[in-house]
């Protein structure tokens, strides 16, 4: 009896200091594996949101440079005829959206979807108003054709995009 109760004397403590180390153990592990979790998402973090803010800040560009009124302020001048003013408008829409296109993969898929439709948009104005005008006639009867129906619509294409854009900015990083 004297020896189980000296075999529990050295047991009993020794299981609570073991107990002891293995609660303390685990908890170290648990907070560096918590302190690594927050530093790979920092770096994370540092990495993504500029490129990410940069695509935003490139899609604004692109909405804006595709406004008709930046368009004829841009390639209006030079163009002869309206057919040619025509072409050289959408020439231009397109080039800018294939240099922008790799930026859909920053933004959620409505604001993209919202770009997209704005570009469209702005697309079948230039054509529309085109076909109000004679293809040989002067380029700045279509330049007036596509104001007049920016005016009827009380609307510029790109402005529920540019919105939508904005929107997305102060929610991710405001």
């Amino acid at each position: 009896m004297e020896l189980l109760s000296d075999f529990l004397k050295l047991i009993i403590p020794a299981g609570l200091v073991l107990y002891g180390m293995y609660v303390t153990v685990r908890l170290l592990l648990e907070r560096e594996a918590d302190r690594y979790r927050h530093d790979t998402k920092t770096r994370y973090t540092d990495a993504v949101v500029p490129v990410r803010l940069q695509a935003y800040e490139r899609m604004v560009l692109f909405l804006e440079r595709i406004s008709p009124n930046n368009l004829l302020l841009r390639l209006g001048n030079n163009s002869v005829s309206a057919l040619e003013l025509q072409q050289r408008l959408l020439q231009e829409i397109r080039d800018e959206y294939n240099h922008n296109l790799s930026q859909q993969v920053y933004m959620s898929q409505d604001v993209w979807d919202q770009i997209q439709t704005a570009m469209n948009e702005v697309n079948t104005l230039v054509n529309q108003a085109a076909g109000d005008v004679r293809p040989d006639a002067p380029a700045l009867e279509l330049s007036k054709r596509i104001f007049e129906r920016i005016i009827q619509k009380d609307r510029m294409p790109t402005t529920a995009a540019l919105k939508a854009v904005k929107e997305e900015i102060q929610a991710m990083f405001m």
